[in-house]
């Protein structure tokens, strides 16, 4: 995602984005169960999969549709918007992921709740995926497989008939014994494997006991063998076809707990250098670490921080600095990260302070007594950089998100709702940036309109968050999941007039 000069292309067009699809509905008054609420949401590399996991220990997936040969369903033709040659999704498999168990040893019960879903490379037609709660990792395989029939038993009909035995179904007597000395000759039951199919998922390993405090992160390596696994202290290695041991690479934990300043947040791997990884902490840092280094990699390659120059700290200076989420730029060359205030993109090239600071709570600094009160202030917000970089986007309350374009210049900003309608709390974009820094030409910061309440005038509802979304690798399409619902949206990327 390298920087466009406004001499090369130029800035990007707002995009209109539009209500696809809806998976989950819910009817006017229609409670939601706490184990229907979407807890996790991921696209495969090529976009033809989406994967999302819930509170119930759940993985359900989708499967791209549109350009195939695919009767839509009745519930999917009642759209809003009809958009050509974009991402349609429709309903695959789901299978039952993790149960709850719990832990004798320290008398803690595990939740089922599905934390993370990284999907690994396809084979041999079939899907890999990885799938983690708090504590156990599980390597799944989604492959379909043909349906098999029995249509001939071993048995012969006249030997049972001789026997002056009633033959059942089959030829079979209801009350048949083997005869003295057996059958002469005995046949395996003849199957016919019929053009059916079933989709059939498969735990292929469990990769557990190697974590002491919650997992919130689980990302795939480049080189296709490994992956990690972070908790709030360690990170851990893994080999995907070795279940019984992974290598601690991260140890935050001092050796007394009373030391303890800061805890680690979210991890991943970079999309295509194999041997750096980068993990975000409570106090507002990323540090980006190559394990060519050392085999603990305690030091760190690259620090990105921020340091506060207005000088003003409060109670919750560093609650609102703690980074949620972390995600690479498909180029490698940017990270963007979550906070609960802003949205921050990092240019690996660039430590001392990021290229682009976007708006995203700021009108909520003067509720934020409440929000500690209420326990609002500790939502994990997640975040999405789109494939070709232009745009990135995140959540917000009222199941609402926001949708910044991040080219130099640009002053997209704008506020959907998580509805059939999504404009139909949109924010009106403003004209140029509302603040800039004064000693950083490159880094700006915007989206600060609206700091009293919604688009209405109105207050937000805390109870409804939009805290995952996804975005398409190659096309212009999000995924949000609000509560049990999944909305999907697309936008045509039309050239101004």
């Amino acid at each position: 995602m390298t920087p466009v000069s406004n001499g090369d292309v130029g800035i990007p067009p707002s995009l209109e984005w539009k209500f696809s699809q809806v998976f989950g509905e819910r009817a006017a008054g229609e409670e939601v169960q706490e184990v229907d609420i979407i807890s996790a949401i991921e696209f495969d590399k090529t976009g033809e999969h989406l994967a999302t996991g819930d509170r119930g220990g759940r993985v359900v997936l989708f499967e791209r549709t549109d350009g195939k040969d695919h009767t839509i369903r009745k519930d999917l033709e009642k759209k809003d918007y009809l958009v050509s040659r974009q991402p349609e999704f429709r309903y695959k498999t789901e299978f039952q992921s993790h149960e709850p168990e719990f832990d004798y040893l320290k008398s803690l019960e595990i939740e089922e709740k599905i934390n993370k879903v990284r999907w690994c490379q396809t084979a041999n037609g079939a899907l890999f995926l990885l799938s983690t709660n708090d504590k156990t990792v599980k390597y799944w395989k989604v492959q379909e497989k043909k349906i098999k029939k029995i249509c001939e038993m071993n048995i012969d009909s006249p030997d049972t008939a001789s026997n002056g035995r009633s033959a059942g179904q089959n030829g079979a007597a209801s009350d048949f014994v083997f005869p003295p000395g057996g059958f002469p000759s005995l046949r395996l039951p003849l199957q016919i494997v019929g053009h059916e199919t079933n989709l059939v998922p498969r735990c292929r390993r469990v990769y557990a006991h190697a974590h002491d405090y919650h997992i919130n992160s689980i990302s795939n390596n480049s080189d296709g063998e490994t992956f990690i696994s972070a908790d709030d202290l360690r990170i851990n290695l893994w080999n995907l076809e070795i279940c019984n041991q992974s290598f601690n690479i991260v140890d935050v934990k001092p050796v007394n707990m009373e030391d303890l300043t800061e805890v680690i947040t979210s991890a991943e791997f970079h999309p295509t250098h194999c041997n750096t990884l980068a993990y975000s902490s409570s106090k507002g840092t990323i540090r980006l670490i190559d394990m060519r280094q050392s085999a603990l990699c305690d030091t760190h390659a690259k620090i990105f921080e921020e340091h506060d120059t207005s000088g003003s700290r409060s109670f919750f200076t560093e609650i609102i600095a703690s980074i949620s989420d972390i995600k690479f730029g498909n180029d490698g060359r940017h990270i963007l990260s979550r906070d609960y205030m802003t949205l921050k993109l990092w240019d690996l090239n660039m430590e001392s302070s990021p290229v682009a600071t976007f708006q995203v709570h700021e009108y909520l600094r003067p509720k934020l007594c409440d929000l500690y009160e209420n326990d609002s202030i500790f939502d994990k917000f997640e975040c999405c950089i789109s494939g070709d970089g232009l745009r990135v986007a995140t959540g917000s309350y009222s199941n609402l998100f926001r949708v910044f374009g991040c080219v130099p210049g640009s002053t997209e900003a704008r506020t959907l709702e998580a509805s059939k309608n999504p404009s139909r709390r949109q924010v009106q974009t403003p004209s140029k940036p509302s603040r800039s820094f004064t000693n950083l030409a490159r880094s700006r910061r915007r989206g600060a309109e609206n700091l009293n309440g919604d688009a209405n005038g109105g207050s937000y509802d805390f109870s409804t968050k939009l805290l995952h979304l996804a975005w398409h690798p190659t096309s212009n399409a999000l995924a949000c999941a609000a509560a049990n619902s999944l909305y999907m949206y697309n936008a045509d990327d039309t050239p101004p007039e």
